[in-house]
């Protein structure tokens, strides 16, 4: 592998492949049969799992006022930053990766005048209340009084990082969509990003990312040299994503499209278009497991929809089940189905299995994603998947 190599525990395949995949050397493991995939990379120049490729902190710590500046440039978890949060008559608030709450950066409440001066470094906002800083990842959103007045802003910062695509490089190689879930936060835009670059730089691919809110491509014109050789297109209002997703492939000629955020009937139904196509998606929706996608009637139609259906009396009784049950109605959208749980921890769906076996009352086999305590990626089988946890 291109990247840092990963340590796999298989105890099944999780689907054939179509030809064969590059891999290094296997050897047995002892205990439930399962194999070890054993190979390892030198660590990053901070001695983490992937490494920091750019952060621009210092481009989104200057249109915070200049005592939060200071008082952040000297934090020692600076380097760990999530987001800054000013609103109006309360205490600016730092968040940072893996703690539960805040911390307050001063005793003196956010003004006005100071919501506003960040506001005009920041420059107009989009449709969607998203604003970005030109040439970085950031990622600024207002709150709005009803008036229309701007009274508050969470500034996030954007990151390009490298080494979470080892997490499903193995399926990359199967040239099948991929739909990513997960809570705000978990980082899949951050997987977005590097999933383009990889897909475009070491697979060849053409890439497309519809950047519905500058997010995956960043801010400006020109986009983040964190995706690569993938194009972006950019989308006009939030509501126009569908019609950009179209026009990409009718345009561009991609043989991958990245869209982030897929959350309207519309847009479910542009990628059914798309997938018919041949073109392999990648995408994120919104919702936290299987399940919510399977209740959810406007992105059902991603994992292939559901239907109720009268079954006869000799087949009700051969089954053992009520005369009306769910169905999956068509193949979904997406072959397979990740849930973020954290950001080492994923499981991974064969969503056409998965769907079917969730609507039938049973547990689907799925796998586990995790990185153990020397940051290598180790993939299990489970088969104790309930929709709620493992």
């Amino acid at each position: 592998m291109a990247a840092c190599a990963a340590r796999c525990v298989f105890l099944v395949p999780l689907l054939a492949p179509k030809f064969p995949l590059p891999h290094p050397r296997l050897r047995r493991r002892g205990g439930r049969g399962g194999w070890i995939d054993t190979a390892r990379c030198s660590p990053e120049a901070n001695g983490g799992w992937g490494g920091i490729v750019e952060d621009d902190l210092a481009e989104l710590l200057q249109i915070l006022p200049r005592d939060l500046r200071d008082s952040l440039q000297n934090e020692p978890r600076k380097d760990q930053l999530l987001e800054v949060v000013l609103d109006l008559g309360r205490r600016p608030e730092a968040r940072f990766l893996g703690d539960s709450g805040g911390q307050y950066l001063r005793d003196s409440e956010i003004s006005q005048q100071e919501l506003e001066a960040a506001q005009q470094a920041v420059g107009e906002f989009g449709g969607d209340n998203r604003a970005g800083i030109e040439g970085t990842l950031h990622r600024i959103s207002a709150i709005r009084s009803r008036k229309g007045m701007v009274v508050g802003l969470t500034c996030r910062v954007g990151r390009a990082v490298t080494g979470h695509v080892d997490m499903v490089r193995d399926l990359l190689n199967y040239k099948e969509s991929i739909l990513f879930l997960g809570r705000p936060g978990v980082g899949k835009t951050t997987v977005m990003r590097e999933i383009a670059r990889v897909l475009a730089d070491e697979f060849q691919k053409r890439v497309v990312i519809v950047d519905t809110s500058n997010e995956i491509g960043g801010d400006g014109d020109i986009p983040h040299a964190a995706i690569g050789g993938a194009r972006r297109m950019q989308v006009p209002e939030p509501s126009m994503q569908h019609r950009v997703m179209i026009e990409a492939v009718e345009n561009h000629m991609p043989e991958v499209v990245i869209v982030d955020e897929i959350g309207t009937e519309a847009e479910a139904q542009a990628c059914r278009s798309i997938a018919e196509r041949g073109v392999m998606l990648i995408g994120t929706a919104h919702g936290e497991r299987l399940a919510n996608i399977i209740k959810n009637p406007t992105l059902s139609d991603l994992i292939g929809g559901v239907e109720t259906v009268t079954l006869g009396d000799d087949e009700a009784r051969a089954r053992r089940s009520q005369k009306s049950i769910l169905e999956r109605k068509a193949p979904p959208t997406f072959p397979f189905l990740i849930e973020m749980r954290e950001r080492h921890y994923w499981v991974t769906h064969r969503t056409e299995r998965s769907v079917d076996m969730l609507l039938h009352g049973k547990k689907p086999l799925v796998e586990v994603r995790k990185r153990d305590n020397k940051f290598q990626v180790v993939i299990e089988r489970w088969a104790t998947y309930d929709g709620d946890g493992l």
